[in-house]
């Protein structure tokens, strides 16, 4: 999937399944307040759901989950480690 594809994917998931609007790709997620705890776990069954992952939280790292633009790329590096 194109990078901007999967940017506008994850866009549309917070603001049609999780009600959350986000001013940009790049806008820290956490410190803006706009995950929190909660929030944050509705957002990975959202991933499991939308885009085929099986996430395990051992291995979950807040750091990939600060920004669309960073977890789009650890989508598309998930994704790819599954296809091959």
């Amino acid at each position: 999937m194109p990078p901007a594809t999967l940017r506008a994917d994850i866009a549309d998931l917070f603001s049609e399944r999780l009600g959350l609007s986000i001013a940009s790709a790049d806008a820290d997620l956490f410190e803006a307040g706009i995950l929190d705890s909660m929030s944050f776990i509705e957002l990975l069954l959202q991933i499991e759901t939308v885009f085929g992952l099986a996430l395990n939280l051992r291995d979950v790292e807040f750091e990939n989950f600060r920004s669309i633009d960073r977890i789009a790329d650890f989508i598309a590096s998930n994704d790819a480690g599954k296809s091959s």
